[in-house]
């Protein structure tokens, strides 16, 4: 399965520049843990970095930091982003998330352009229902024996 069929198209992202609570408030509002900040370039939106609220409580709320003094891209301080593009296989992408110790990336058009975003939930529920289809196929075999002695 390729990683962009599995990933979620619906992603919140924000520019480097808003402040932690315009974060917090995207967060809030779509509903998400995440946002992918972005840069523009072209008309597209190219990903740098990941912001989550996990962050914004670590690295803000718990420092007693105003959270509309500060920006996102102040607090995203990995060197590289790791990103896979829809084309990848999802177990790539799962083996370069475990290898690089990140719990969600984004996903990018051949251009870098974001597209989505895949996270471990995500590859929980692709998992899963391959496992209830594996279950489905145990436990229909039975039935598919005795119709092949029948016919």
């Amino acid at each position: 399965m390729k990683t962009g069929t599995a990933c979620n198209r619906a992603v919140a992202y924000i520019d480097g520049d808003e402040s932690a609570l315009e974060a917090a408030k995207l967060m809030r509002q779509h509903h998400v843990g995440d946002l992918v900040i972005t840069r523009e370039d072209r008309g597209r939106h190219l990903p740098v970095g990941v912001v989550t609220d996990r962050d914004l409580v670590l690295e803000v709320l718990a420092q007693g930091i105003d959270p509309d003094s500060v920006t996102v891209g102040d607090l995203f301080t990995s060197p590289t982003l790791i990103t896979a593009t829809i084309d990848d296989e999802l177990e790539d992408t799962l083996r370069s998330m475990r290898s690089n110790g990140v719990r969600r990336v984004p996903v990018v058009e051949d251009d870098g352009a974001l597209v989505g975003i895949i996270t471990m939930d995500d590859m929980l529920g692709v998992m899963a229902g391959q496992l209830l289809d594996i279950t489905r196929l145990i436990a229909r075999q039975p039935d598919i024996e005795t119709e092949r002695r029948q016919a």
